[in-house]
């Protein structure tokens, strides 16, 4: 008996092979693209939208804003824990059933968050919507190429990038507006629609392209490992700003658990017969190559769209839905050029069109590094409309690169572990972007204030100034000082995009190291190549 429990029985396909259902076409390709994309965009909306909420939800539910961030940490975490998941839970349930299922569970736990009377409360249904929410979108990654013909796979990562790009921007401005105008609460409502509506579409037209299944062993020790260290790494990334890092002994312990957590799941993983994540796909070089790019661009990306807001608000006088306005304009040309891009995707080489949209993200960083104070919005929107010319042709050949070679029943799991290590990334980037920002603000704000003396003519005159309005020397030096603190962090911000867009320059280079591909970067060749 133990001997046959441990072996994977298959069902599905005669012989337990995988057939591969044509492509779909007419109304139900367009259906059944639509309600992949909304699910979608649900799931990375939620990702942001809780985000300028935070101070709505922590006073009415009577704790302090730090208490309330726990809102955006549980549910990170959960999403990051359950992703690597994806590639065995798809193997277990089949891929429809299971995308059919987090969809059903996502909008029930949805409806709960906008129930929870207290803050524990919320935060145990924001885990579950995390957590649930994993699954979706590796699934409707894998579902979209299913149902297009191979050579028009581009098209099918087009439709669903522009979702993956455009809701994180969305986010925080629809998240502002109902807060704003409705109520905290409504920022879950709203996925009761749309989630009944996508899950409803996507089994009528789906169930009968359902995968095939196996009954695979619990591996119990990789997934606890998994949830220790994802879930150490997650708090200690969302927690370390506010707790000076490590100067703090429980940042440290978090580290440590982590970083022990995570070299014995490695071991664990790679000597386990049927592991929780499938580690074996970093042996192909396209898929190693194009995550660490994902992840790296990703990283600095995101960093860059958390810190542009931030000093909008804090030290240009924005509101949250002003300044969500200036980063709304970066999805105008990406939705219009992605549909082209995912079009030439499956004839042109990845790498080119890598390269062009890194070339236009440092583009965009080295404009910004000379904003000033002074900058008017036009100013400001000039370089994230540009933006969107680089995001149309970030995600589609990543992804390709990504898929290259893998037949169709191991692309869950490669999906599933890309978003997991873009997602991780992002947690990185607005970690290490937030406090370089201040510490650098730190270093410009000595460095300016080492000029507020008498003896310089500027300071000198203002200070004139000043004491002639009726302030004393103590308040004049203190009114200088709060002037500083503006250019300070200003300066500071410049510093982070001038070396993000470097960064992005040298990036280029990883991208190269990926085999080209042969008949371009379509399913065709991504189904065919077999390239490692």
């Amino acid at each position: 008996m133990a001997e046959n429990a441990d072996r994977p029985v298959t069902t599905g396909a005669p012989g337990g092979a995988p057939v591969a259902p044509p492509p779909l076409t007419g109304g139900k390709l367009v259906l059944g693209t639509i309600a992949l994309s909304l699910a979608t965009f649900m799931n990375v909306l939620d990702t942001s939208i809780a985000n300028v909420s935070i101070p709505s939800i922590a006073g009415d539910l009577g704790v302090s804003p730090d208490q309330g961030t726990w809102v955006i940490t549980s549910f990170g975490v959960a999403n990051a824990i359950s992703l690597p998941l994806t590639g065995w839970l798809t193997r277990r349930f089949g891929q429809v059933r299971l995308f059919t299922i987090s969809v059903i569970l996502f909008v029930i736990a949805s409806f709960l968050c906008g129930l929870a009377p207290t803050l524990p409360a919320l935060i145990f249904f924001r885990v579950v919507q995390g957590a649930v929410a994993g699954p979706m979108i590796p699934l409707s990654q894998s579902l979209l190429l299913a149902s297009y013909p191979r050579n028009r796979a581009g098209s099918a990562l087009a439709m669903w990038s522009i979702t993956t790009l455009v809701a994180p921007v969305v986010g925080p401005v629809l998240g502002g507006w109902i807060t704003d105008n409705i109520a905290w609460p409504w920022i879950f409502y709203i996925n009761v629609p749309v989630g009944v509506a996508a899950a409803f579409v996507t089994w009528m037209i789906f169930h009968k392209r359902e995968t095939a299944t196996a009954r695979v062993p619990v591996d119990v020790v990789g997934l606890a490992l998994l949830i220790i260290w994802v879930g150490a790494l997650q708090v200690m990334l969302d927690k370390g700003k506010d707790l000076d890092w490590f100067n703090s002994t429980q940042i440290l312990g978090l580290l440590c658990v982590s970083v022990v957590a995570f070299a014995v799941f490695l071991i664990w993983e790679l000597t386990e017969e049927h592991p929780i994540v499938d580690l074996s796909l970093f042996k192909r070089r396209n898929f190693t190559v194009a995550t660490l790019a994902l992840l790296s661009a990703y990283g600095l990306y995101f960093g860059n769209v958390v810190l542009l807001p931030l000093w909008l608000q804090q030290y240009m006088g924005y509101t949250a839905t002003l300044a969500g306005l200036v980063l709304a304009p970066v999805g105008l040309l990406a939705i219009f050029l992605t549909p082209f891009v995912g079009r030439f995707s499956d004839r042109v080489d990845p790498r080119i069109l890598v390269t062009i949209s890194f070339s236009v993200f440092a583009l965009v960083l080295f404009m910004r590094a000379h904003f000033n104070t002074n900058a008017t919005i036009g100013t400001l929107l000039i370089p994230t409309i540009i933006q969107g010319a680089g995001m149309a042709a970030f995600f589609i050949p990543l992804m390709s690169l990504t898929l290259v070679g893998l037949p169709p029943e191991r692309i869950p799991a490669a999906s599933g572990l890309s978003n997991f290590a873009r997602i991780t990334a992002g947690s990185f980037g607005t970690s290490i972007t937030t406090t370089l920002w201040d510490r650098r603000a730190t270093l410009h704000h000595a460095q300016l204030v080492e000029h507020l003396n008498p003896g310089d003519p500027v300071t000198s005159q203002a200070l004139g100034t000043l004491h002639s309005g009726g302030l004393g020397a103590d308040q004049s030096y203190e009114l200088l000082n709060r002037l500083v603190d503006p250019q300070a962090f200003m300066l500071s911000a410049n510093d982070i995009f001038y070396v993000s867009g470097i960064l992005f320059v040298g990036l280029i280079g990883l991208v190269w190291l990926a085999k080209p591909q042969r008949g371009g970067a379509g399913g065709g060749a991504a189904a065919a190549s077999g390239a490692h």
